[in-house]
């Protein structure tokens, strides 16, 4: 992890970023954003005003903040390569309101960005904030990294596109409450795109939503360190082949976390919207250590279907008396599940029972994954090269 040297570094530098002016349309993928950096070639820092494209195979240098401000387009071919520099300044993408991130690789050449420090931490991943509803107090928040605005109330919005893009070794720790995921997704709303997009070996979350109701597919998180999905604020979007392995603690040198946490509001468990996202076709595999694997709470709802949940001491968890309910009353609804231990009930109200009494719901105890390739084989929508194993 990055010393507080560099984190108090960090702040400075972000207070000082308005002294960057618009950068101009670049097909070379020059930044250009400052005048000072104009003859730095494949340098990204700073602010964009105006539409950038990175080229096709071209392997760029992150260094600092890369902000995409509204009216502005990123645009990254396939093939790209963004390589974050680990020194003294924390490095990320944030795309604002208003903005957009068009990030299109292919199966056999993915978009990649990642560290020249392969590391759990080395930096802090893309953050995209979006006008799409919150149930945040006051029904907009900031951004837990960059302090952007996000929410509204148009949940058309739309962000722009990220397909085959793999982030590896984010999750850079700005200080204990503030870590970085591999992708935020800040209020974004459904006329964005997100496929095919994996999580490789980051210290924090692998995906986490804020709100908002983008619908994702084809999402692979692999030993992420804390939770490989994460939702918060009324997240109601689809999630459509979704997969999730972590390696045992023995091999990488940390634990992580949950598989999915999935929270409504913790201040309010009742804040509306509701967090309800429909999920469907999902393998999600721990580490072998005991904790949780799902963990259903703080009065989230949620309707999952198909789904083998393991390699957690207690794959399923439900807890607080409004998410219980909402699977009790149908409100909620849990089919075609399998998993490798008894489902664990906080308040007794939605019970193993109950579980098992859902349509195609069983446990059994013999459900298992030997190692990431078994995984992958029972994800027949991985294909090409844009998964990372090794």
């Amino acid at each position: 992890m990055k010393t507080m040297n560099r984190t108090l570094f960090s702040m400075a530098f972000l207070a000082g970023m308005t002294l960057f002016a618009a950068c101009s349309d670049d097909e070379n993928g020059n930044n250009g954003d400052n005048g000072d950096n104009n003859n730095q070639e494949n340098l990204l820092t700073g602010e964009i005003t105006e539409d950038v494209t990175l080229a096709s195979g071209q392997t760029y240098t992150l260094n600092g903040v890369y902000r995409v401000k509204e009216g502005a387009t990123l645009n990254i071919e396939p093939g790209v390569t963004i390589i974050a520099q680990y020194d003294d300044q924390v490095d990320y993408i944030l795309v604002e309101q208003g903005a957009r991130i068009n990030a299109e690789g292919t199966a056999s050449n993915p978009i990649v960005m990642t560290s020249d420090h392969e590391e759990p931490g080395a930096w802090g991943g893309i953050h995209i904030c979006g006008r799409a509803h919150t149930n945040a107090e006051g029904g907009t928040g900031s951004s837990e990294i960059g302090n952007a605005t996000y929410g509204g109330n148009d949940d058309a919005d739309n962000s722009g596109t990220l397909r085959y893009v793999r982030v590896e070794y984010t999750g850079y720790a700005f200080d204990e409450e503030h870590e970085a995921n591999g992708i935020s997704f800040y209020g974004v709303g459904n006329g964005t795109t997100v496929d095919h997009c994996q999580a490789y070996k980051g210290s924090d979350d692998g995906f986490e939503f804020f709100g908002g109701s983008v619908n994702v597919s084809n999402m692979v998180v692999v030993s992420c360190s804390d939770d490989s999905f994460d939702w918060t604020e009324g997240w109601n979007g689809t999630g459509t082949n979704l997969m999730a392995y972590q390696e045992a603690e023995s091999t990488l040198g940390y634990a992580c976390d949950c598989l999915i946490e999935a929270d409504n509001n913790g201040d309010n468990n009742a804040a509306t919207p509701v967090a309800h996202p429909d999920l469907s076709n999902l393998v999600l595999v721990g580490n072998g250590a005991e904790g949780r694997g799902v963990r259903l709470r703080e009065g989230t709802e949620v309707s999952m279907d198909n789904a083998q949940i393991c390699g957690k001491t207690m794959p399923l968890t439900v807890e607080t008396e409004l998410t219980e309910n909402a699977l009790t009353d149908g409100t909620s609804v849990l089919t075609n599940i399998t998993i490798s231990a008894d489902l664990v009930s906080n308040e007794g109200i939605y019970t193993n029972d109950s579980f098992l009494a859902g349509e195609g719901n069983t446990v059994d105890a013999t459900l298992s994954f030997a190692s990431l390739d078994d995984v992958i084989n029972a994800c027949t929508w991985i294909e090409g090269s844009w998964v990372k194993v090794d």
